[in-house]
């Protein structure tokens, strides 16, 4: 297991899939089974925060692109006025 923060997004989702068919399989002792748990509690924060950072560089991206399309049509507005 790589430790959490060096984890790729895709593959935390699969290594909480892998954890999950483990898990359901019930063929684990419990000290296996709460390792596992833990393990996926991690993979599943880690998931959660790349997602939340994703969705902060996409709303960012959208305002920039707003901002680009706003800005030449208030210019030619004040050009217009101006003449």
């Amino acid at each position: 297991m790589a430790t959490t923060k060096s984890v790729s997004f895709e593959t935390a989702i699969s290594e909480l899939e892998s954890i999950v068919s483990q898990l359901e399989s019930g063929d684990l002792e419990l000290e296996q089974s709460l390792t596992l748990f833990e393990r996926g509690i991690e993979l599943t924060r880690l998931s959660q925060s790349k997602l939340q950072e994703a969705e902060q560089k996409v709303q960012v991206l959208m305002a920039k692109q707003d901002q680009l399309e706003l800005q030449p049509f208030a210019a030619n507005e004040q050009s217009h006025g101006e003449s």
